[in-house]
């Protein structure tokens, strides 16, 4: 019970990571508009994410924008996209595959296939965190780059948004729940593979030869049985039978 326990709590910390990775990547908020310097403007708000670009007003309307062109984005833009959505994937199949490897579910009850696809769920959660994380740390680098880049305009400068936030969280989460997964996985398996194999054994040892059977008779030599042997020819032409006798 303890150990199905704690394959459910990495289960669901590696779901929560998974949920968290899909909002990160879909929210618009990786860059917030920093009002510094002369840029103090309270009436809107400019952000940028992966797939839009967006105003909020003061009065709570949104306008968005969604990225037109995929080549005319900055590379940057467009190698965080390719990671968070892999991310995505990877992710969606580590819960998948996790799935069938939980010792509450059916598939595969009593195999050893089912730790492995569990050790394999685990794998899955912990490159689907680093793919996340990578992705979130550029971006908080380029951020900060650009914030303390004295060349660059305030109007320009943006701050770190709530979605890389969230993206951080996902990234934890999502590596503390495939590193459960695969210590639980691995402690089963290396018990299992600790046990002896004794079930082509003798569960005891063969029984002695009893010495209570009779013993074989004895071997007969060749002069026991002379009185034995068949009649030859000889034998029966000297029994008193001619055969000149009747020609």
């Amino acid at each position: 019970m303890a150990s199905m326990a704690v394959q459910l709590l990495g289960y669901f910390l590696g779901l929560l990571g998974f949920v968290g990775t899909v909002a990160a990547t879909l929210l618009p908020h990786w860059r917030s508009m920093a009002y510094v310097g002369s840029n103090i403007i309270t009436a809107t708000s400019y952000m940028k994410g992966l797939w839009m670009e967006c105003v909020w007003h003061s009065t709570g309307i949104y306008q968005c924008e969604l990225h037109r062109s995929l080549l005319a984005l900055p590379p940057d833009l467009q190698a965080a996209r390719a990671l968070m959505v892999l991310s995505c994937v990877t992710s969606s199949l580590a819960a998948l595959v996790s799935a069938m490897g939980m010792k509450c579910t059916r598939f595969a009850r009593g195999s050893a296939t089912k730790t492995a696809l569990a050790l394999s769920g685990g794998i899955c959660f912990l490159c689907a965190g680093l793919l996340c994380l990578v992705t979130v740390s550029w971006t908080t680098n380029d951020v900060i780059l650009d914030f303390y880049d004295p060349y660059l305009h305030n109007g320009m400068k943006y701050e770190i948004g709530l979605a890389v936030y969230v993206g951080y969280a996902s990234a934890c989460l999502s590596l503390t729940g495939g590193l459960v997964l695969c210590w639980n996985s691995g402690g089963t398996m290396s018990s299992r593979n600790s046990r002896p194999m004794l079930r082509n054994q003798p569960s005891s040892p063969p029984p002695v030869f009893s010495t209570i059977y009779p013993p074989a008779p004895p071997y007969k030599p060749s002069e026991a049985l002379k009185d034995n042997r068949v009649p030859s020819s000889l034998s029966i032409s000297s029994s008193g039978y001619r055969l000149n006798d009747y020609v």
